[in-house]
């Protein structure tokens, strides 16, 4: 019982920073896009030095031509103000909601506009925030609600809760409750860390060159496949191909997990299974890493990782403590095959609600 609350209290925390971080406002901070090797952007940054401008305006350099993180807020930065990918470039400098691309209009109009910008940060209040400010605001919200429907879709994916019930029956063969529980709860968190670097790495990878702009616009049409497809398997249960484990697959996986006999062996048979478990549950997660790689910088990545595979592996846990107290895993196993296409039907949905959110480019 201990443990389900410290991974209750986790969750929770974790999903506060997000959120926290999600909704700090970024006062008082002027935006300076440049590239290395760019002879636009050394003039421009010769001027700032030449008058000081360093030293009297809340200028942030952002290098984007070698920086990933930066390229990625500099094109967050430019969609939100509505800039065209023609129209995008560096120099550039973002004072709130104005943008100034190029070296002669930055030179000519930087002192003016940033005098106005910091005059009318100062006069704002929380309680009475620009439509720019809500705009933003909505946005970054449903990137969070989004980062959360996706971890429950996968949460109650069918093909977890058969690999962790088949664990569960041939660890309580040994008539040990509290051995099944600990390899219950290492099988957990072998897939937690499996999911969560696989996370990482595909993230890092979408980031290499123009990937990430690229894979975003087909996200949207990925979700929306994948929801049909998951409605495939609840109005034809067993037609063609399934949203599972594939068929010719669960023969050596159920011996890999026949093979488990403590939880040490349930730790390391977890990274080898959720090599099994990818085509069935990899879909959401590959919606949501890509959205965050366009959207979000590394840091916030790695909170929005952590909350997703935390809910992913929550009812793995919930599971491993109701066997523990006594739960029949062959029980477990009746309810998840009568409950087969109620999950299909709620995976779909929630696929298909995520693919129309990210065309209409509300996230």
């Amino acid at each position: 019982m201990k443990f389900i609350k410290l991974a209750i209290s986790v969750i929770f925390v974790l999903f506060l920073i997000s959120t926290s971080s999600v909704f700090a406002q970024e006062t008082l901070k002027i935006y300076f896009f440049y590239g290395n090797g760019c002879p636009h952007c050394s003039a421009v940054e010769q001027y700032f030095e030449d008058k000081g401008l360093f030293n009297k305006y809340p200028i942030e350099k952002k290098e984007i031509y070698f920086n990933r993180e930066n390229a990625v807020l500099f094109n967050s930065v430019m969609d939100d103000q509505n800039i065209p990918k023609d129209a995008r470039g560096v120099p550039a400098v973002v004072f709130g909601n104005e943008v100034l691309v190029g070296d002669k209009p930055i030179i000519d109009g930087f002192i003016s506009k940033a005098d106005a910008y910091l005059h009318q940060t100062k006069e704002k209040t929380d309680s009475n925030p620009t439509p720019e400010t809500i705009k933003n605001n909505e946005s970054k919200d449903l990137t969070i609600l989004a980062v959360i429907a996706g971890a429950l879709v996968d949460a109650i994916n069918p093909c977890e809760f058969a690999v962790l019930i088949i664990l569960m029956t041939t660890i309580l063969a040994s008539g040990k409750a509290k051995k099944a529980l600990l390899a219950g709860l290492s099988f957990s968190a072998s897939i937690f860390i499996s999911y969560f670097l696989m996370g990482l790495g595909l993230y890092s990878a979408l980031g290499v060159g123009n990937v990430a702009q690229v894979f975003y616009k087909i996200v949207g049409w990925l979700a929306i496949i994948l929801g049909l497809f998951n409605l495939k398997d609840y109005f034809w249960y067993g037609k063609g191909f399934l949203m599972e484990v594939p068929l010719s697959w669960r023969p050596k996986l159920k011996s890999l997990i026949h093979s488990v006999t403590s939880p040490a062996g349930a730790f390391s048979i977890g990274f080898l299974v959720s090599l099994f478990l990818l085509p069935c549950t990899s879909g959401p997660y590959i919606v949501i890493l890509g959205m965050l790689a366009k959207k979000v910088q590394l840091i916030q990545t790695i909170f929005y990782l952590l909350l997703y595979n935390l809910i992913f592996i929550s009812p793995m846990i919930v599971i491993s403590y109701a066997v523990y107290e006594g739960f029949d895993p062959n029980k477990a196993e009746e309810i998840r095959q009568k409950r087969l296409r109620a999950l299909h039907l709620t995976a779909g949905i929630v696929m298909l609600v995520m693919g129309f959110v990210v065309i209409q480019g509300w996230i």
